[in-house]
């Protein structure tokens, strides 16, 4: 006598149709048969079979599982008996062979109550280590867990090559309201591939969707995930973690940043370079040009390659165009062992809509907002994230302590944030709606970016990070505890606008123009600035660096010196993006490596050997950055002299008493004697000189030491006379005894 079954639960999980609750079902139950005698019952989906075998692993004992009305499931009960027992399932095929597995279905729940609420109420900072897959061992068995949240899907089910693809092998448990659903399959390696199977909620069968938690993912174009141990990899980076990070993130170090496409940097046999090969290349040739700190275009999962990063799918992956996930961690490992920072972008702010992705994942607007009034980007053709929603904020705060915690990244750079912060953002009037009083800010994002800088500096000693953020909005780097949104830093995107504009003037006419070179000096102490002159510069028909400047090709070269050397001296941070360094003549394409044969020429080596020297020095000089959010650091000696298009100012650090004079002229005419204000009586040697024959300037214009006149200048009560070579910088020390 066999226990009995209603034809409909039959055919729903036989079908593969919508069942509530597959494991009340399937897998090892006590029940009773006909007679009212007690009995242990296992079902089992299995498609594939012809027949199949339960082993109760106490005896070794088989015992045959009855097809079900034709269908794919099968049932073996087991009279007058009353306790579970460990089994395991014999499967026969139709050519014969056979082969045994463990029962999904017999396995308890993985996560527990807590995870739950905790994840529901936006709060389970550990999510990434719960949710997605991964490998353990459950029950004295080893396989893999899998979790994900799609609380508006009727069935849940994890297909992939180990299932024949099929829905109906592993259907997930739905765990109650929390909208997570899970199972534990044994058996199951790493690298073995899968995707989650959603019948939504009007019964729709989607298309087949990553894990939102995946770790590792397909080689694009392909797009299925991939079970990886996120926990293997041993780290040799101790002394960075533990000390040199946080010095080198201060605001009072010195920052210069190397930003860099990964794909188009070098190339090896017109491919790309793997992660470790770029570790035998990259932190060397940083380390040479004097940067600190390295910037990566977003390296999570992302499919098309023309976004550059931008556009992520898989935010908890670093994408397989390079190598393994272990692969990046021994880059940013050889990076810190040379003692250079990493920095990453990090993409909140939108979501790509490819059907294999987060866009209405469970068949519903789940981490995005259902009205395109507040869910898409229009300009991008993207979704926005609901930063409203407890369980999307979650999975976004979790994602940047991620990055943080499980690849030591030392630093996010928050892609788009002015997109962020305003509701009508790039939007014409009635494309947008306003906040619960009426306002254009995005309420629900500022909290989202406070509370994740919050986590970044609270949890993670020395990291830090950086918004770019293009708008006025106030308090950017300031501490939440006062209000701001509190980055540790902010591109200043207003400087690098003014600045160009000004530089692709022919020099006659930049003193009716003055002003655009001066004004940043006006708020530049209001934030903690970065000086950004990134990959959007050089993108979009707005041509390369070299290419920005006026004049005939001895003038192009000597202003990018001069511009150069100017933002090195100018308060702020440094960031320059790759191939800037060496002034490459075309403007960047992802598709094609660096044209380094440039550096054969040298106008080009000149501008490299200026940018690996400048960077030294402005190292070597504490005036030069440990003051850069300090007024204190920063004293004017003419900024006002627009006829000769000259200006000159002083760097300061209060504490250690050392003063640089700097003197700029953005006009190819040099000016002999030229009075300089100071404030200390002295001997003035001058320390840089963008004009050195070494790289690519005049060499006719060098100062030997200055004795200072008497006579005040400039409101200062002494001055020096210089000599200001033609588009250059010159920088001036007291000579000490």
């Amino acid at each position: 006598m066999v226990v009995y079954l209603e034809e409909k639960t039959i055919r729903e999980l036989s079908g593969g149709n919508y069942h509530n609750d597959p494991f009340s079902v399937l897998g090892i139950h006590k029940e009773t048969d006909f007679d009212g005698v007690p009995a242990i019952v296992v079902r089992t989906i299995q498609p594939q079979a012809v027949s199949v075998v339960v082993i109760d692993q106490r005896t070794g004992e088989e015992f045959r599982a009855d097809r079900m009305n034709d269908s794919c499931l099968f049932q073996m009960t087991k009279r007058r008996e009353s306790s579970f027992f460990p089994y395991r399932l014999k499967i026969f095929l139709s050519d014969g062979s056979c082969y045994e597995l463990e029962d999904p279905y017999r396995f308890l729940p993985v996560l527990g109550e807590t995870d739950l609420y905790l994840y529901n109420e936006g709060k389970h900072l550990n999510a990434y280590k719960k949710l997605g897959s991964h490998l353990i061992t459950h029950q004295g068995v080893q396989g893999v867990s899998f979790a994900v949240w799609a609380p508006n899907a009727k069935r849940v089910s994890v297909v992939g090559s180990f299932n024949d693809w099929d829905g109906r092998r592993h259907m997930m448990r739905e765990r109650g309201s929390s909208g997570i659903w899970e199972i534990f399959i044994p058996g199951l390696a790493q690298w073995d591939l899968y995707k989650y199977e959603i019948i939504g909620p009007a019964g729709q069968l989607l298309p087949l969707k990553i894990d939102p938690y995946g770790f590792a993912f397909e080689m694009r174009p392909k797009t299925g995930t991939l079970i990886f141990d996120n926990t293997a990899y041993r780290w040799q980076d101790d002394a960075w973690m533990k000390g040199e990070r946080a010095e080198k993130n201060a605001l009072t170090s010195p920052i210069s940043i190397y930003e860099v496409h990964l794909g188009s940097w070098k190339k090896k046999d017109n491919h790309w370079l793997t992660y470790r090969e770029l570790a035998d290349e990259l932190p060397a040739y940083v380390k040479e040009m004097g940067f600190t700190h390295v910037e990566f275009l977003p390296l999570a999962e992302y499919p098309f390659d023309g976004s550059w990063g931008y556009q992520e799918t898989g935010l908890y992956a670093p994408t397989s165009r390079y190598g393994t996930p272990d692969d990046f961690k021994y880059l940013i490992d050889t990076l810190h062992q040379h003692g250079i920072g990493v920095v990453m972008d990090w993409v909140p702010a939108h979501f790509p809509k490819d059907a294999f992705g987060l866009a209405e994942f469970d068949g519903t607007a789940l981490y995005e907002h259902a009205d395109p009034r507040r869910g898409e980007h229009m300009d991008w053709g993207t979704k926005i994230y609901n930063y409203g929603r407890n369980e999307v904020s979650n999975f976004l705060l979790c994602n940047a302590l991620f990055w943080v915690r499980e690849y030591h990244i030392d630093a996010l750079r928050v892609d788009a944030v002015a997109s962020m912060l305003y509701l009508d953002y790039s939007r014409k009037e009635g494309e947008w709606l306003p906040n619960q009083y009426g306002g254009r800010e995005n309420l629900e994002a500022i909290a989202f970016l406070r509370r994740m800088n919050e986590l970044v500096f609270g949890e993670n000693i020395g990291a830090t990070t950086f918004a770019e953020e293009s708008t006025a909005w106030p308090m950017v780097s300031k501490p939440t505890y006062v209000g701001g949104l509190g980055f540790g830093y902010k591109w200043n995107m207003g400087w690098m606008h003014d600045t160009l504009e000004y530089m692709h003037y022919d020099p006659v006419y930049r003193k009716y123009h003055h002003n655009e070179l001066t004004f940043s000096f006006l708020y530049t102490f209001s934030e903690n600035f970065t000086l950004p002159l990134s990959h959007d510069e050089v993108v979009h028909g707005k041509g390369s660096m070299i290419t920005k400047m006026p004049g005939d090709r001895w003038q192009k070269f000597a202003n990018l010196r001069l511009y150069y050397t100017y933002m090195f001296m100018h308060p702020g941070k440094k960031l320059l993006f790759m191939g800037n360094e060496f002034a490459v003549d075309r403007e960047w394409n992802y598709n094609d490596e660096l044209d380094w044969a440039l550096l054969k020429n040298p106008d080009h080596s000149g501008i490299q050997a200026l940018v690996k020297d400048v960077n030294n020095f402005y190292k070597s000089h504490s005036a030069l950055y440990e003051t850069d959010s300090d007024s204190n650091g920063f004293e004017w000696v003419e900024g006002g002299d627009s006829a000769n298009s000259t200006f000159s100012f002083m760097r300061k650090n209060p504490k250690t008493g050392e003063v640089l004079v700097i003197a700029c002229n953005f006009t190819p005419v040099p000016r002999e004697n030229y009075p300089v204000g100071v404030n200390i009586y002295g001997v003035y040697e001058e320390i840089f000189n963008s004009d050195l024959e070494k790289y690519g300037g005049t060499g006719l214009y060098q100062n030997k030491e200055k004795q200072t006149d008497n006579e005040g200048w400039n409101y200062k009560p002494f001055h020096i006379n210089i000599s200001l070579p033609p588009l250059g910088v010159v920088v001036f020390k007291i000579r000490e005894s």
